[in-house]
């Protein structure tokens, strides 16, 4: 059948329509996607303000006419941190369904992370061991491990690219002082968290997910993203730590002509780059291997799991 997926982010809301069945990888049929920022759109009261909800509504009525035209059989809609976090979550979500019809599901963080090392999982196969994933969404941070489809132990943290940039990082290039601030921030919010993994044992894999992720990779020198899904792609820590004050010292407008990064991205780069240097720091992780998959497929996987069962 085919299915689509509406993933409403804190930077994109990215619908994806896959041709699927029980058994099978699910085969990529169309990807229409909007950026939106929810989580830079947030008020002073933690609410998305009126202009965030009419242009949530906009995209959400966009991406039902491309399931409908792209002949979509089951569309399975879900929200993450910005919807999540926002003070008038309720009202946001209620709106949505009185205008679309679409009744978004509301993931928590450890949903986040759990469906999204499922993922991980089902690419790399039983062959990769232990897996300890890291995703930088645009509002949160998650973090994985384990060694069957669920993980041991799955955390998410108010650490994404476009969250910690609207609230620590003002300007463009950011001062010296901001980066100080905001690195300091967020290497004692992930120090929290590594005991809970570090008892677990050292993983076999480090596997990273995101368009974060993904553009330190080719910024690093990682393979384009026009050479295919199945070209290894990796990020070794030693290569990121020397990226990091290159970024920093950069505007947003020489950020988005570096390989890979894109306009709408840029100017989050830096708060994005400063998360993964300081994950892969803390849970000592010297090279790690960006999947194609995430969140979306995990959620895809979870509801043909579903269908096969039944």
């Amino acid at each position: 059948m085919r299915l689509g997926v509406l993933d409403v982010g804190s930077n994109t809301v990215h619908l994806l329509v896959v041709d699927a069945h029980p058994g099978a990888r699910p085969l990529p049929a169309h990807s229409h996607k909007a950026e939106l920022r929810l989580a830079e759109l947030l008020d002073g009261n933690g609410a998305i303000g009126p202009d965030g909800v009419e242009k949530l509504v906009a995209v959400v009525q966009d991406a039902l006419q491309a399931a409908e035209d792209k002949g979509v059989e089951d569309l399975l809609p879900f929200a993450t941190s910005a919807v999540r976090e926002a003070s008038n979550a309720d009202d946001v979500l209620a709106r949505v369904k009185a205008e679309t019809g679409v009744e978004l599901q509301v993931l928590s963080g450890a949903e986040e992370a759990r469906l999204t090392f499922l993922a991980v999982r089902r690419w790399f196969g039983w062959s990769a061991g232990k897996l300890l994933l890291l995703d930088i969404g645009g509002g949160s941070l998650e973090v994985a491990y384990g060694i069957d489809e669920e993980p041991d132990a799955a955390v998410s943290l108010p650490l994404g690219a476009g969250r910690l940039t609207a609230g620590w990082l003002p300007g463009d290039p950011p001062t010296s002082d901001d980066i100080r601030a905001l690195r300091r921030h967020v290497r004692a919010e992930i120090a929290r968290t590594v005991g809970e993994f570090s008892r677990f044992g050292a993983p076999d894999h480090v596997v990273a997910t995101s368009k974060t992720f993904k553009q330190l990779a080719r910024i690093a020198g990682a393979a384009r993203s026009a050479d295919g899904l199945y070209v290894q792609r990796e990020l070794k820590r030693g290569s990121l730590t020397t990226w990091v004050p290159r970024l920093a010292a950069m505007s947003t407008a020489q950020r988005s002509a570096l390989p890979g990064v894109s306009d709408g991205r840029a100017g989050q780069l830096v708060a994005g780059a400063l998360v993964a240097e300081a994950a892969m720091d803390l849970f000592e992780v010297e090279n790690l291997e960006v999947c194609p998959w995430a969140l979306r497929e995990g959620v895809i996987l979870r509801r043909l799991d579903h269908m096969g069962s039944a």
